[in-house]
């Protein structure tokens, strides 16, 4: 096996990650080794700080695709016991908040020989923590997605101390974020074969209907809505104040963007959205759209979203992609320049929307009825398929208070932007915690107050959204202007579909023992037509990474996805060539 000495050593960040030390560590002899002395505490045992490392070393349960969490390692005392023991698929994250300790840290785990481990290179790293998020994005470039099940924070010496809620706070965001990246494995498993099948079946609509990108709404407020229980209060607030004079479009000096469970609440009050964001890939979400057949309200679709959505309304339609995962087909979509404006995979509609109203607005951006909290009675806003079911399943027996769902295991009271007490779910707050991540730094979002959680950016009452949004001045919608000719688009889609479909045919005659199965060309054709197998459970929970070409078991399994997608193209393109 080979060794590897001194070239993991990579800092999150350069800067300061605390304020300036007004002490620097002190170095105290030991029987065997060295102790440290540092802001008036003892880092490691005076007398045998090695036997000290190495005993607790031998005490911890090594399990496999385990990371662990190491903080304040400083001169890595029964590290190399851990690493002799540790599985293939595990590692050691060792992480340092103080840059004095960071430099003992440093020089002492260089040192470190260790040998590679099969498809982990990396089984130790070091980290000079910044916070919780850049340790996160560490974790991810370092091992990848997905490579770890669990965390296990080992203490090996008292440097945790110096920090111990910045330690912990990171060990509960990378445990987050652990059980985050399985969740979307989960998803990938279950809906990344429908995903697949709704963009080729909505490609055939990509030569007459533009790209995200054809649109601009200038310096207008945007009012980025999404169907939480707040949604209510704020239109109720608007349509009052406004007295019913911001219905359409033309009326208002604001632009409406929403979510589609929003639909039908706007719908109740009269008023129509600028754009409605449309995301879902399954059936059950046309229920948004009852009584909207023909409504003119332009719509933003994701290229996955159930196609039967993406023909009800009859405003002007555009694409957008979200890349689920790594796919070859998004490469060659955009190489051949049919790939529309894509935006970040959020896994929620009300955060599609905002990271929508961001992008095709330069103006300010208010949020609401995106709470990710719910209360005793009421889990979105009125009139929306969810509270409407509620409502008509009410009875003599039966109360619009949903206790199963209100106190399943893992709901948990929380308080609200306004500090009144809520109920959310682990779900929601990875939502909420998402929100944060991404537009937390935005100062052009602003959220409106209200009972949802906070969002993690800036907050502003009621009264002051209003007025932001009356008193805007809406700009002028430009033309649309296709970005080439549905002709053009047409000819690019239907030579894309051929070469798609002569792809599937090689490997499905390579695979069926018509053509040789020559291994370097199985392998490129495999790794081609991703889309086959990304959703395979072996592949969606090893971060996409699909078994070895000899696997005689994973090539009988494509070989049954080919046949459904191969009439998918076939169909697709026939529809191209009736239009």
């Amino acid at each position: 096996m080979t060794k590897h000495s001194g070239k993991f050593i990579t800092p999150i960040d350069q800067s300061d990650s605390q304020d300036q030390n007004i002490e620097t560590p002190r170095e105290i002899p030991a029987r065997r080794g060295f102790s440290v002395s540092y802001r008036g505490k003892t880092l490691l045992s005076r007398i045998d700080p090695i036997s000290q490392g190495e005993r607790l070393a031998a005490e911890i349960p090594l399990n496999e695709r385990t990371l662990y969490f190491c903080p304040s390692p400083l001169y890595g005392y029964g590290l190399s016991l851990v690493l002799e023991k540790l599985p293939e698929d595990s590692a050691i994250l060792c992480a340092e908040a103080d840059d004095c300790l960071f430099e003992i840290s440093e020089k002492a785990l260089s040192a470190i020989s260790f040998p590679s481990q099969g498809e982990n290179p990396m089984p130790l790293a070091l980290a000079r923590v910044k916070d919780p998020e850049s340790l996160c994005a560490f974790v991810r470039k370092t091992w990848g997605e997905r490579q770890f099940r669990r965390l296990e924070v080992i203490r090996l010496t008292g440097g945790w101390q110096v920090f111990p809620h910045l330690y912990e706070d990171c060990a509960n965001t990378l445990r987050r974020e652990i059980a985050l990246e399985w969740g979307n494995a989960m998803t990938l498993i279950r809906l990344g074969r429908l995903y697949s099948r709704n963009l080729i079946r909505n490609l055939t609509l990509l030569h007459n209907v533009d790209s995200i990108a054809a649109l601009d709404y200038g310096p207008s407020p945007v009012l980025a809505l999404g169907a939480g229980p707040s949604l209510d209060i704020l239109l109720d607030e608007l349509c009052g104040i406004s007295k019913g004079a911001i219905s359409l479009p033309a009326q208002r000096r604001f632009r409406i963007i929403c979510a589609d469970t929003c639909l039908p609440a706007l719908h109740d009050r009269g008023i129509i959205p600028d754009l409605v964001v449309i995301l879902e890939s399954q059936h059950w979400n046309l229920r948004d759209f009852s009584g909207g057949k023909g409504r003119p309200v332009d719509a933003a679709i994701d290229l996955s979203a159930l196609p039967a959505s993406t023909r009800i309304l009859g405003g002007n339609r555009f694409f957008f992609a979200t890349p689920w995962t790594q796919m070859t087909l998004f490469s060659r979509l955009s190489e051949a320049g049919l790939l529309p404006e894509t935006l970040p995979p959020m896994g929620s509609v009300g955060l599609s929307t905002v990271a929508l109203a961001l992008r095709i607005s330069t103006g300010p951006v208010l949020s609401g009825g995106i709470d990710f909290s719910f209360t005793l009675d009421s889990y979105h806003a009125r009139s929306t398929p969810a509270h409407s079911e509620l409502s008509r399943s009410q009875n003599r027996l039966k109360s619009v208070v949903n206790a199963g769902a209100a106190f399943r295991e893992g709901v948990f009271t929380a308080f609200s932007k306004t500090g009144k007490p809520i109920r959310s779910d682990p779900a929601l707050r990875n939502y909420r915690d998402l929100f944060e991540r991404e537009f937390g730094g935005n100062d052009r979002l602003m959220d409106i107050e209200g009972p949802g959680l906070d969002l993690g950016v800036k907050v502003i009452p009621l009264a002051q959204a209003c007025g932001i949004l009356l008193g805007g001045e809406a700009a002028p919608l430009p033309p649309i202007v296709p970005a080439e000719s549905a002709g053009v688009k047409g000819e690019k889609l239907a030579a894309f579909i051929n070469r798609e479909m002569g792809t599937l045919i090689a490997l499905r005659d390579m695979l069926s023992g018509k053509e040789l199965a020559e291994g370097k060309h199985l392998d490129e054709l495999l790794d081609y037509a991703n889309y086959l197998w990304a959703h395979f459970p072996d592949c969606a929970g090893r971060g996409g990474r699909r078994p070895p070409a000899t696997d005689l078991s994973f090539l009988k399994r494509v070989r049954t996805e080919i046949d459904p997608f191969l009439e998918l193209w076939e169909m697709a393109l026939g529809e191209l060539e009736e239009t």
